[in-house]
């Protein structure tokens, strides 16, 4: 048998890891970042994550979350016939309420309680005896914060990124829905491996040259329950047996760091340190085969040298990094099929993140850290599947 041909089919599943092969449609129990604060009007906004149907609606100031789903016939709160055959949103039509837009069953915005049915008069008898799900809503940094779970929920700040809270800073933002499983979408910004071969092109890293391949461990970080890869060893280029010497040396192009960069944390918050900036992004299930993907691109400074960013932001940060960039992590994530899967070395950094999910609010006590056994595991016998 030719020794470049695996052995093995590899993991048929993702049985090792119980709950992250059940949590198809995301963690629950956490707060998650659905919107910016200034989308969230007088009109509804719908908005699907974890697989439920949510719509928002901002009342007197304040936003509110519920169901999307009217009880009567199950059309969606956010939902009403425009003129001339237009779809639009529906507005309130009392302080305090949502109105379904096809027989005016009237919800208050505060229990999901049915308070009026407009089309059976103010004394129909449906009324108090149907209800809707409301959920918990929060306002940080400028964005709408929901949570969507079965227990009581902790304060919003245990799930926002600590800094962002307690330094001042400007940022630029995009918020985009893409094909792909959330988890695909949260191993690949923590795949330590890929950014050395598919990214390696890219035109945000034309002036960069990233080494070629690394060895790494990974830690949970001081600051905060960040799960880390570091680098142990940085290889820029070398020689392949019987076939060569990659990857190539390119004069114009700065030797790229290969130190720890990227960190991530439960449920589905990606960190990456840049050259004076961050960038933060959350994978949000929506349904079993899109997530929703929020990407903050975030330098902590404010006054002149926030607007300076401002303006670095929107002149090519957004278009080369939250764009081009990323568009080519979409084309792989929405053609990826796994499992079955053949992990490698590398693969250290998602063997860390699935045993984190394992202890995700709500389950048992957190498994141990990764250690020596896992990269064993990985590497040492290619004629036993992983």
């Amino acid at each position: 048998m030719n020794d470049r041909v695996a052995r093995s089919d590899g993991r048929k599943d993702w049985s090792t890891w119980p709950r992250y092969d059940a949590a198809v449609l995301g963690l629950r129990n956490y707060w998650y970042p659905a919107t910016w604060s200034w989308k969230v009007r007088s009109k509804p906004v719908p908005i699907t994550l974890l697989g439920e149907r949510l719509v928002f609606i901002r009342d007197h100031g304040r936003v509110y979350a519920l169901h999307d789903r009217c009880a009567h016939r199950g059309v969606p709160l956010s939902l009403r016939a425009g003129s001339l055959g237009q779809r639009g949103c529906a507005r309130p039509e009392f302080p305090g309420t949502i109105s379904c837009g096809y027989h005016g069953w009237t919800y208050e915005l505060a229990t999901g309680t049915l308070v009026a049915a407009l089309t059976d008069g103010p004394d129909s008898p449906i009324c108090g005896k149907v209800r809707i799900r409301t959920y918990p809503v929060e306002e940080r940094i400028g964005i709408v914060w929901v949570y969507i779970g079965d227990l009581d929920p902790p304060p919003v700040e245990a799930d926002i990124p600590e800094e962002l809270l307690t330094r001042p800073h400007t940022k630029g933002g995009r918020i985009s829905i893409r094909e792909g499983n959330w988890r695909y979408a949260a191993e690949n910004g923590f795949d330590e491996a890929h950014p050395r071969y598919l990214h390696r092109n890219s035109a945000w890293l034309m002036r960069q040259q990233i080494p070629g391949w690394t060895r790494s461990g990974v830690k949970m970080l001081e600051d905060g329950p960040w799960l880390a890869y570091y680098a142990t060893e940085v290889h820029r280029q070398s020689d392949y047996p019987g076939l060569g010497k990659w990857q190539p040396q390119r004069w114009w192009k700065q030797k790229g760091r290969g130190g720890a960069r990227v960190a991530i944390r439960l449920p589905c918050a990606l960190r990456v340190n840049q050259f004076d900036f961050a960038i933060y992004s959350w994978f949000m299930p929506q349904d079993v085969h899109h997530h929703r993907y929020m990407q903050l691109a975030v330098k902590f400074t404010s006054g002149l040298p926030g607007w300076l960013f401002r303006a670095r932001y929107w002149t090519y940060i957004r278009w080369l990094n939250q764009v081009l960039f990323t568009n080519q992590d979409e084309v792989m994530i929405k053609g990826m099929d796994a499992p079955p899967e053949r992990l490698f070395r590398p693969d250290l950094s998602l063997v860390a993140w699935r045993k984190l999910c394992e202890g995700a609010r709500g389950g048992e006590a957190p498994p141990p850290d990764t250690d020596e056994r896992d990269l064993a595991t990985l590497t040492n016998n290619y004629s036993t599947p992983i």
